[in-house]
This record gives C-alpha cells, sequence and structure tokens, in this order.
C-alpha cells in the first residue's frame, strides 16, 4: 500500500487527544460511555473507522492528483513529498468529518 502507516505511539497520542476533546466538549456522551464501561470500545471503533476513512481517502486523492507508482519509479522525492501532502490533507478532512463534531 502507498498509504504511510502511523506509528503506534502516534495512535495512542491520537486516541488520548479525542479522548480529550470528548471530554471537553461533549461531556454527557463522554461520562455515558465512561460510566457504561464502552469508553474504550468506543475509541477504539472510532479509531477503526478514522483509519478505513484515511485510507480510502488517500488513495482517492492520490489517483486524483497522479501520485502513482510510475511517479515514485521516476522521482521518489517528489512521489513521497507529494504522498505526505496527501496524507496530511485526508487527516485532516477525517478529523473534521469524524473525530471532531
Amino acid at each position: 500500500s502507498t498509504l504511510m502507516r502511523s506509528s503506534a505511539a502516534s495512535d495512542v497520542y491520537k486516541r488520548q487527544m479525542y479522548k480529550r476533546y470528548l471530554k471537553e466538549h461533549h461531556p454527557t456522551r463522554y461520562q455515558a460511555l465512561l460510566l457504561s464501561g464502552r469508553l474504550n470500545t468506543y475509541l477504539a471503533d472510532t479509531d477503526a473507522q478514522a483509519e478505513e476513512q484515511l485510507e480510502l481517502l488517500t488513495q482517492q486523492m492520490a489517483e486524483r492528483e497522479g501520485v502513482n507508482e510510475e511517479l515514485k519509479a521516476t522521482n521518489q522525492m517528489e512521489w513521497a513529498q507529494r504522498m505526505n501532502s496527501i496524507q496530511n490533507r485526508a487527516e485532516e478532512v477525517v478529523q473534521a468529518g469524524l473525530i471532531y463534531r
């Protein structure tokens, strides 16, 4: 896959950021999930959905922008720069749409 996966430490950090966001901006939902024992499952499910959306969106954006295996073979530096840009933009879209709602 052309998607550059984030590290496990980064995933934990993202989950903690979302947990904090949920606690501060949606305290009723946070408390309900916490008291029901479903908070960790909810965070894991949200993370899994975000990863799926991120991978799909990254692939779609790369195809639309012509960032493909041919570019990777002919100009790895440009491919890496453009993929990093796509990855960053896709993460922003996923966070805005799924995480921070």
